[in-house]
């Protein structure tokens, strides 16, 4: 089977709800895909549909260019996890990989070698349902690489993860996709997402905002923005707009500058004497460009809170 999902014109309602709106998009082989969105984007509704667990009133969601339903083994063509706390408590962790694995026809073996990817000999033989859920997660991950299938789903996988945790999840997930895997990870942890995906799917409001890869993303919320640091801002200022530059300041020693490359910057304000401590072309976080995306599509926002302005902190 092709590594790869593709999801073609979803549209679901959930009563005068409409969850999915038209969503289009396909996760490749060899590459993690991140799937970002506000709360109520429709991202889990995307993911249910492509598992077959809710059905679309229109489009297609297929995994290897079949559709869940008719898959005869599924372990072994598609693994994901999309709820952590989905097993039954009073079985030990061993247990519930071997009933599953017993389940697609795999062996003890298959357990043993998923357990030890996953971190968890050590806990193996306690009751899952006293594990947390970063220990679950680690379970969720084993159980979804026990038919060792070339496509892989994961929720919100960093959730309860300790920082030892996230950081071999981050390398976990690039390793799979390295071996041609198609990763598809949802997350609302940009900053973990940033240092372990490849490619994103932006979705708000049921529809794609975005779908490219990760650097581009960051290169166009970046703006070519250059942030200048001076102690005589009034000057610096004053030079650049005579050069063409549209600048700001952004705080009492800094100015952000558009339409100027650095070195035309840092050109113009030696010629006029002007001192400048730094000259750094400016590189937009993901969760910046998430931000700038998505500004439009959020469903449910929080008022601020008296003396906080919207979208940060007190000024």
């Amino acid at each position: 089977m092709e590594a790869r999902i593709d999801v073609a014109g979803l549209r679901k309602r959930f009563g005068p709800k409409r969850a999915l709106d038209g969503m289009t998009f396909s996760v490749l082989p060899g590459r993690v895909t991140g799937f970002v969105g506000p709360n109520g984007a429709g991202k889990s509704t995307t993911m249910r549909v492509i598992l077959g667990l809710d059905a679309a009133d229109e489009g297609t969601a297929l995994v290897g260019g079949q559709p869940y339903r008719t898959l005869r083994h599924p372990l072994n063509q598609v693994g994901a996890l999309l709820d952590a706390a989905a097993l039954q408590p009073g079985r030990s962790a061993r247990n519930h990989l071997l009933w599953l694995a017993h389940s697609q026809g795999l062996g003890r073996q298959r357990v043993d070698e998923v357990v030890a990817q996953a971190g968890l000999e050590s806990a193996i033989r306690r009751r899952a349902g006293g594990f947390s859920l970063g220990m679950r997660q680690r379970l969720g991950i084993a159980a979804a690489l026990l038919g060792d299938p070339p496509v892989l789903m994961m929720d919100e996988p960093f959730n309860g993860m300790d920082p030892e945790g996230i950081v071999w999840m981050r390398g976990f997930l690039r390793a799979l996709a390295t071996e041609g895997r198609a990763v598809f990870v949802s997350s609302h942890l940009m900053s973990e997402l940033q240092d372990t995906a490849d490619h994103l799917v932006v979705v708000g409001r049921g529809q794609v905002i975005a779908d490219a890869a990760v650097r581009e993303l960051i290169a166009a919320a970046s703006d070519d923005r250059v942030e200048l640091r001076t102690t005589a801002r009034a000057a610096a200022l004053t030079v650049l707009v005579q050069a063409g530059a549209e600048v700001a300041a952004t705080a009492p020693d800094v100015l952000t500058v558009k339409g100027l490359p650095p070195e035309r910057i840092v050109t113009a304000l030696t010629a006029h004497h002007v001192p400048f401590g730094e000259v750094s072309a400016h590189r937009a976080t993901l969760e910046e460009a998430y931000m700038e995306f998505t500004r439009d599509a959020v469903e449910f926002r929080a008022v601020p809170a008296a003396g906080e302005v919207a979208g940060g902190a007190a000024q």
